[in-house]
């Protein structure tokens, strides 16, 4: 019968270390889930301080806060000009678009998002 005792013990190991691994697994799994919810919290506040910086100093930043103060700046015009001409054209009685008086720049239209890389050129082998 001690051949059977040690399966037994084997066994008895085995699953002992496999509930063991399962916990730790659970654990990793739920601090994970509580780090990503953390950096939710995190650039949530980011976006609020930026806010309140631009509230506050978006007219007359600090250098190295200029040019994204300028983007907002930028960014909030060209909102307020297209309300504009969606207002224009929600009014218009013919219904016809006038593209002419709405003008993209190519230049804007063609630049990726700054957090967005540039595509790569593919590879060729020679």
């Amino acid at each position: 019968m001690g051949f059977f005792d040690t399966l037994k013990d084997r066994a008895t190991d085995l699953a002992q270390a496999g509930v063991a691994q399962s916990k730790r697994l659970a654990e990793i799994a739920k601090l994970k889930t509580a780090n990503m919810g953390e950096e939710d919290t995190i650039k949530k506040a980011y976006i609020e301080l930026g806010k309140l910086y631009y509230a506050e100093k978006g007219t007359a930043p600090d250098g190295a806060y200029a040019a994204a103060c300028e983007k907002i700046t930028a960014a909030k015009a060209a909102i307020e000009v297209n309300n504009e001409r969606i207002a224009e054209l929600k009014e218009s009685e013919d219904g016809e678009v006038q593209t002419s008086d709405f003008e993209v720049d190519p230049v804007q239209e063609a630049e990726p998002a700054a957090d967005e890389p540039a595509a790569e050129e593919p590879k060729t082998e020679e």
